[in-house]
């Protein structure tokens, strides 16, 4: 199984499948536009535009289920990265990432990157996992880990 097995709705509305992302490093982030590391956006933005040309995608998951954080519709989301961070890089629609109803795609990154203590819950907004270009799941990023902390990694990926 790997990461290009699943699909989501974008911020558009159009169902997506990540095998569009074949042959890529992605950084899959769970985000947030009303949380103190929301200012992470424009990091995350930075290193997007960094290594795009390499073959480098961030997909952004907006989620609503840490102190509800993330309360408005797609349009509200995409006006708040767009306007306040100039994020350009692939959003998606809200999703929960955690529990019954979590999105299969987080499931699967929890399950293969468990976090401190084998722990398949995400701990928080911002929480980053870093798929190899055969889709494969190689490391989670605690929330706290900033996206330029992560560029090294990215790179040896990309080499």
């Amino acid at each position: 199984m790997s990461i290009y097995e699943f699909e989501a709705q974008t911020l558009r509305g159009k169902e997506e499948s990540l095998s569009k992302y074949k042959d890529k490093v992605l950084l899959v982030v769970n985000t947030a536009s009303k949380c103190g590391l929301t200012p992470q956006f424009k990091g995350l933005q930075e290193v997007y535009e960094k290594f795009k040309d390499q073959g480098f995608e961030v997909l952004g998951f907006p989620s609503n289920q840490f102190a509800n954080q993330e309360p408005g519709g797609s349009e509200d989301i995409a006006q708040h990265c767009e306007i306040n961070y100039g994020v350009t890089f692939p959003m998606f629609e809200k999703i929960n990432v955690n529990g019954s109803e979590a999105h299969p795609l987080f499931k699967y990154l929890a399950k293969e990157a468990p976090g401190i203590l084998g722990s398949k819950s995400i701990k928080w907004n911002f929480t980053k996992f870093l798929v190899d270009r055969e889709g494969r799941v190689i490391k989670r990023f605690s929330p706290q880990t900033t996206p330029d902390q992560i560029e090294e990694e990215i790179a040896k990926l990309l080499n």
